[in-house]
């Protein structure tokens, strides 16, 4: 029983801190965009990556797969393509996307 306690509260914590690191994330890149052109593409880049990662993995200790996430990615890119989202209408960023994700599964 102390074991499973042991797991429970070692997964707990784990997510707690999965959470700060999202939240941190996100304040970096939105620090880092307000400094425009001063940042350079491999910090945006670097940003990005992680916010991904950490998403995923917060995914995974709350017991959703990696794939249901992707499932759920893919079909909120076709919900969008659909409404015409203002980046699929403008860019057509969806079909790109969408496009890529099915070319690297």
């Amino acid at each position: 029983m102390q074991n499973q306690d042991t797991d429970i509260t070692r997964n707990i914590r784990v997510i707690e801190f999965l959470k700060s690191e999202l939240l941190t994330t996100v304040a970096a890149l939105y620090q880092n965009l307000l400094k425009g052109t001063k940042v350079g593409q491999d910090m945006i880049l670097d940003i990005l990556a992680n916010l991904v990662l950490v998403t995923y993995l917060l995914g995974k200790r709350l017991g959703i797969a990696y794939s249901l996430i992707d499932s759920k990615i893919m079909e909120k890119i076709r919900i969008g393509m659909i409404e015409e989202h203002e980046t699929e209408k403008w860019y057509g960023d969806l079909s790109d996307l969408n496009e890529y994700l099915r070319k690297h599964k």
